[in-house]
């Protein structure tokens, strides 16, 4: 299948260039042989091809950052080291964030950080893609979440805060469903292609089937789900630390999806929306290497955030595949990956919400 993903990956391209262009042809006939043509056709593309990646992002600052209980259950990548006091681990997180969150800026991406609420206990606040996820068209959705301690992430303050900045024109709340033990963690448990309106989700005890019906529903995507596990036959608990999208390229653990149906589906679906795969094994996986983020900054130049344990782990070959996509920005957070079983893309919520005309963008609210 690898030998052929150049040539599914080109007639793909195609198929989908061709689509795009028939399409504004027909929207579009007045302007055809118009001197104007191009201006029209742009704008017309802008306003009907969704961006899968973006210059701004929101990133909470840790207060109480430790271990979870209630998680380590399901997250096989948590890890416990007694010896280490709680105070120690919060500090060495703490300097782990910042400098993620300057590795981020020093390339031009906006990056909004708020802190952690110090009157609740909220050991995952630093994975703020659970909860939360915003949308280009200013939709922001809330999300059932399997942990109780990590449903009281979720902050109606945080939203208001972003509404000065960014056009909020519709909240979609499905965190009721948690109560009937219903779950699905945002962005950890769907990854998204946002121009084709497709998401990807690897099914666990935090990403529901019955969710996923609810999540087409409101939002109009397509789901494609499937089983994965690691080598231990542990069920992998969320879709983001085996794969991710970028604008014209993917990663994945493909060998972590058994069944052979799903794994082809959701590689066919990969190569047929013009994505470049790049396969990673499952001790790449367990380094987080699949847990990467596509951005951009303000100049359009395209990025790929990693964790250094996750980079350290890829071959030069994939290494090679990224490069030719985006610029590599890594930064060091094993305490936060040991501790709270997550890494780099765990720690950032993209905000896709259209900005308000009036307002110029700021570093920080």
């Amino acid at each position: 299948m690898r030998g052929l993903q150049p040539l599914a990956l080109l007639l793909g391209y195609l198929r989908i260039t061709f689509k795009r262009v028939w399409k504004v042809y027909k929207a579009i006939p007045k302007i055809r042989s118009s001197k104007g043509a191009n201006i029209y056709i742009n704008e017309f593309l802008k306003k009907n091809m969704k961006e899968k990646t973006t210059d701004t992002v929101m990133m909470i600052r840790p207060t109480a950052f430790g271990y979870n209980a209630q998680t380590a259950g399901t997250n096989a990548f948590q890890k416990s080291d007694e010896r280490i006091l709680a105070k120690e681990i919060h500090r060495k997180a703490l300097q782990e964030f910042e400098k993620a969150v300057a590795a981020l800026t020093t390339k031009g991406i906006h990056v909004i950080t708020f802190n952690e609420r110090e009157n609740i206990r909220t050991p995952d606040a630093i994975f703020p893609n659970n909860w939360i996820s915003f949308h280009e068209d200013g939709t922001v959705v809330l999300y059932p979440m399997f942990a109780h301690n990590r449903r009281l992430e979720r902050r109606k303050d945080i939203i208001e805060t972003l509404k000065k900045k960014f056009d909020i024109s519709k909240i979609t709340d499905l965190s009721s469903h948690e109560n009937k033990g219903l779950f699905l963690e945002g962005t950890g448990s769907l990854v998204m292609d946002h121009d084709k309106k497709i998401a990807y989700a690897c099914l666990s005890p935090r990403t529901h089937k019955t969710m996923l019906t609810h999540f087409e529903k409101k939002l109009g995507y397509k789901t494609i789900y499937f089983s994965a596990s690691d080598k231990k036959r542990i069920p992998i608990y969320h879709t983001n630390v085996l794969m991710m999208i970028g604008k014209n390229f993917s990663v994945i653990c493909a060998e972590a999806i058994k069944n052979q149906k799903e794994r082809k589906k959701v590689i066919q679906s990969l190569e047929k929306t013009g994505h470049e795969i790049v396969f990673i094994t499952h001790e790449q996986m367990e380094h987080f290497a699949g847990n990467m983020l596509a951005l951009k900054n303000k100049k359009g130049k395209h990025f790929v955030a990693m964790s250094r344990q996750a980079f350290e782990s890829l071959f030069p070959h994939q290494i090679a595949i990224l490069k030719r996509h985006a610029e590599i920005i890594t930064s060091p957070i094993e305490t936060i990956e040991m501790y709270g079983g997550g890494s780099m893309r765990c720690m950032i919520a993209e905000i896709f919400l259209p900005k308000k005309k009036k307002d110029n963008p700021a570093k920080h609210l």
